[in-house]
């Protein structure tokens, strides 16, 4: 319409054109003019006509469109493969397509309640607001787009609406048909082949395959030997989640099998599954995840499986002590490695971790004897918290011809070193150490620690020295300083320091005691350790003795075996004593987990948990953070308060010992099934 009176206009223009002309011509011949204004008359009425005309076809044409238009919209809107409902703010339906009822597979009608249809469905968190979610419904899969609008004042949301239950599945099953590497390892197989006979040898790894074989024949799937302790196994990603809800039995089956000794044979498994996008991984990739995988179960003491899915590990296992070896030949190369590295470097920095106990600062001491030998400057590292080992310190300041290398972390400078080394005992987690700013300045740094390894791991280090086996930090430093030089010369408090360390963590030689350990301890005692020194730098005072007693009467029992006690109060060696209360709890009889958990600092939660052997306490430490031995280890937790750890800590030992006794439930019934 607005383009046929413009059309008009125009016509109006040049006929009011004309007609000044025509009244110019009038002015030298009427007649002609008379003519002339006759002919423009007929032409304006002609002119006007076709106008009208037009607008009229125009209109027509237009009403015709306008009501095809709204009639489209009514068809793709009732019939458009997209449910459409719109809401208002009460979550009641207004509107609906008849599509939205074929998808959701329920009749909607105005004023239905959407969350009788959908109970999950939170309208709260997406109203007024555009965008879009997935969520599954029943056996369905729902793709939602929602946008406000706004009818008559009134507001209201707009939820477009697809099934994608098809890509969904597809996209499952895509993921489900994903390479998983698996590199098997026997971690003890040196161990268990000694001293057997190639028939015995023979006939034990036969068993040990035929159990693989078995396992991977459960599950399809591709296994090769490739060494005589080592497998590669490839399967798809479908049958490693059956593997994992079965929590790699296999272990438990091979662990049944022993070698002469009655060792049993251990494995353990570095599991790398392929990304989602098959873009995103190559088989090198894939090869060097499997076998970051393996190394960390190894370094957390074998027997266990680590699992590599989208970036995260997932452990299982770990149910056996790390078994001892009785060869030193490891011990020997990583003390000739030592010394070289130790002998290129003009400034050495020793360290362990936060709040140091004796078997930190023994092998601390121990490494500082080494530099001391080489004639290197050296120091030792303590943090601003560590009252555990104040007494030694003590008498270490007033001993006569001691060394002054004990420093504080606020007195570290590097000055003009040009090549200084970090050595860092008896932790390898990164933020656990007495100076995490000093693992940035020194880029050279050795690690010699005995815990299970962590996935938090100092990484780049010139050398990583790991025996899970060990009993403490202190024994590994001392096999090392037994290789580094017949010609050391040990001090009385060297010597002490180290034997300090043991003990401590031996629990008096209870605990992971080995043949090794006894070797060490009297390796120590030929060079001047003092045991009643020792003595001395364990006594207590009345106040801690009452607070460990106190500590014991308040731990309370839980079925199955776990005790649990606190220490509310800050208070001075609180670290110590929630170790020495958790050993206590352990002797009662029928304990099978301690756990104690105390107020270290105003915002700093401390946990100390020991085991029998059965459970693996280091798996609930992680939870928290922190590592440590299967039947040895503690946590550190900031910002939590002391009774909410304590309630984690307490619904993780339950877990934990209510699936220890459906394993063993579910042993002794396949054992039954066996003989009969």
């Amino acid at each position: 319409m607005p383009r046929n009176l413009s059309a008009w206009i125009d016509l109006c223009v040049h006929l009011t054109i004309m007609l000044v002309l025509i009244g110019l011509l009038a002015c030298y011949h009427r007649n002609l003019a008379a003519m002339a204004f006759v002919v423009w008359l007929m032409l304006a009425f002609f002119a006007r006509d076709r106008s009208i005309h037009r607008a009229r076809r125009f209109r027509h044409y237009f009403e015709s469109i306008i009501a095809g238009v709204n009639e489209s919209m009514k068809v793709a809107s009732r019939d458009l493969p997209i449910a459409i409902i719109i809401l208002d703010i009460d979550g009641r339906v207004q509107w609906s397509n008849k599509r939205a009822s074929k998808i959701i597979g329920k009749k909607l009608v105005q004023d239905l309640s959407f969350s009788d249809i959908w109970e999950d469905f939170d309208l709260d968190k997406i109203f007024g607001v555009e965008g879009e979610f997935q969520t599954r419904q029943e056996d369905k899969t729902f793709h939602i787009f929602h946008t406000p609008v706004v009818v008559k004042n009134t507001k209201m949301i707009a939820l477009y609406i697809r099934d994608v239950s098809d890509v969904e599945e597809l996209k499952t099953e895509y993921l489900m048909s994903r390479t998983t590497l698996i590199y098997v390892q026997i971690d003890n197989y040196d161990e268990v082949t000694s001293g057997l006979s190639e028939a015995e040898l023979a006939a034990l790894m036969l068993a040990v395959n035929q159990q693989l074989e078995a396992w991977r024949e459960s599950l399809g799937g591709f296994l090769r030997r490739v060494s005589d302790d080592q497998y590669v196994v490839i399967l798809e990603r479908a049958m490693l989640d059956k593997a994992i809800e079965q929590k790699f039995d296999v272990l438990d089956k091979v662990r049944q099998l022993t070698g002469a000794r009655k060792i049993p044979v251990t494995l353990s498994m570095g599991v790398a599954v392929a990304e989602k996008s098959p873009f995103e991984n190559s088989m090198s990739e894939l090869d060097a995840r499997a076998q970051a995988g393996l190394d960390l179960a190894l370094g957390r003491g074998g027997d266990q499986v680590t699992v590599s899915i989208d970036g995260k590990n997932q452990f299982f296992g770990g149910k056996t002590k790390a078994v001892e070896k009785h060869s030193r030949v490891r011990a020997r190369v990583i003390a000739h490695a030592l010394r070289e590295i130790m002998e290129g470097s003009d400034e050495i920095f020793i360290m362990g971790h936060h709040n140091e106990d004796f078997d930190c600062f023994g092998a601390a001491m121990g490494v500082g004897l080494m530099a001391r030998h080489l004639k290197k400057n050296f120091h030792i590292i303590l943090s601003d918290m560590n009252s555990g080992i104040d007494k030694f310190v003590d008498v270490l300041k007033s001993a006569e011809n001691y060394p002054d290398e004990i420093i504080r972390v606020g007195e570290i400078t590097l000055g003009a070193s040009v090549s200084p080394l970090l050595i860092v005992v008896d932790t390898h987690i990164p933020h656990l150490v007495a100076a995490p700013g000093l693992l940035e300045k020194i880029s050279r740094v050795i690690v010699i620690d005995h815990h299970r390894r962590s996935e938090k791991v100092i990484k780049n280090t010139l050398l990583f020295y790991s025996e899970t086996a060990a009993s403490s930090a202190s024994e590994l430093v001392t096999e090392l300083l037994m290789y580094f030089s017949d010609e050391l010369k040990f001090s009385k408090f060297d010597a002490t320091g180290l034997y300090s360390g043991i003990v401590v963590d031996t629990k008096n030689f209870l605990v992971n005691a080995g043949a090794r350990t006894f070797d060490a301890v009297a390796y120590l005692r030929r060079n001047g350790a003092d045991p009643v020194l020792v003595s001395e730098l364990f006594r207590t005072d009345f106040e801690t003795t009452m607070t460990l007693s106190r500590a014991e009467g308040r731990a309370e029992y839980y079925e199955g075996g776990l005790l649990v006690s606190t220490i509310p109060t800050i208070t001075p060696n609180v670290q110590i004593i929630a170790a020495q209360t958790a050993d206590a709890l352990l002797r009662i009889e029928g304990a099978q987990m301690t756990i104690v958990c105390f107020q270290l600092q105003p915002d700093v939660v401390g946990i100390s948990a020991r085991s029998t052997g059965e459970c693996n306490v280091q798996f609930i430490m992680e939870q928290f953070g922190g590592g440590g031995h299967q039947n040895v280890a503690g946590a550190q937790v900031r910002g939590e308060h002391l009774d909410d750890v304590k309630d984690q800590a307490i619904l993780l030992g339950r877990k934990m010992i209510a699936d220890l006794e459906k394993e063993k439930q579910a042993q002794k019934n396949s054992k039954g099934e066996i003989r009969q």
